[in-house]
């Protein structure tokens, strides 16, 4: 049975975020991720976890400034210093909260910056970021996310995304696979899957458009979680969705996985 996990930073918004690990015990979750937790105490983020039982499963990298438009930082040559600190401070969160994959944002393409300049940085800092993150049996997660929401992002394509892989040589890195955005950017999603198994570490889903809960929109998804299922994929798949409404109302769709 597929295995889901909530994500809190676009779930349960109904309640303060504290309070979303609570939500996601009662609506039947036993893991959660969220984008970033460096806003919030580790004490506080360890004892809601614990004391529902959660599993942390991922979280991502500090994207250096969020506010000011910046979505990571491991593609840009110049901020190489910046993203060997944010590596640190991920790890320690990671620690605290024993979290054993985080998501490294590709980031921006920086202007006036070549091809292979970002190609080599990116290589460099996933490189760096893996070995300081194997000495805690941590995993190293990679996204391609869609042109569309986020416009000038380095990483797209699955095939892209696969090819730094293979050239990173990071024995614990592994590709985060969201369905949303592999729908927009390339679809044939079952196969792509399938082939590229092995290779795969986390999963993500919404539906698109609108990026609301499976059945909203065009990808048929009771077929697709059957499929990853029988195919033996053993990991979470974060519930990555904006609900059309209220949370647990939209939650009809999971009620057979949770």
């Amino acid at each position: 049975m597929p295995k889901l996990n909530a994500n809190l930073s676009m779930m349960f918004n109904e309640v303060e975020f504290a309070d979303r690990f609570d939500a996601a015990a009662r609506a039947g979750f036993k893991g959660v991720e969220f984008l970033f937790p460096y806003g919030f105490e580790k004490n506080l983020l360890q004892e809601k976890i614990q004391s529902n039982q959660l599993e942390m499963v991922l979280f991502n990298m500090p994207p250096g400034d969020w506010d000011a438009g910046d979505r990571g930082m491991a593609c840009d040559p110049l901020r190489s210093g910046e993203f060997q600190d944010n590596v640190a401070q991920a790890i320690d969160y990671a620690l605290a909260l024993n979290c054993k994959q985080l998501h490294c944002m590709a980031g921006l393409k920086p202007r006036g910056v070549s091809e292979e300049q970002m190609r080599e940085a990116y290589l460099a800092n996933l490189r760096f970021a893996g070995k300081e993150l194997a000495k805690h049996n941590i995993t190293l997660l990679i996204e391609a996310i869609n042109s569309r929401d986020i416009p000038g992002f380095y990483l797209n394509y699955s095939a892209q995304a696969f090819d730094i892989m293979h050239y990173a040589h990071v024995p614990n890195l592994a590709f985060q696979y969201d369905i949303y955005h592999m729908q927009i950017m390339e679809g044939d999603l079952a196969p792509t899957i399938e082939k590229h198994l092995s290779k795969i570490g986390h999963m993500q889903l919404a539906d698109t458009p609108g990026r609301h809960e499976p059945g909203s929109g065009e990808v048929n998804y009771p077929f697709l979680l059957d499929f990853i299922d029988r195919i033996g994929y053993k990991g979470w798949i974060g519930c990555e969705y904006r609900p059309a409404g209220n949370t647990e109302d939209g939650l009809s769709w999971a009620r057979q996985y949770l």
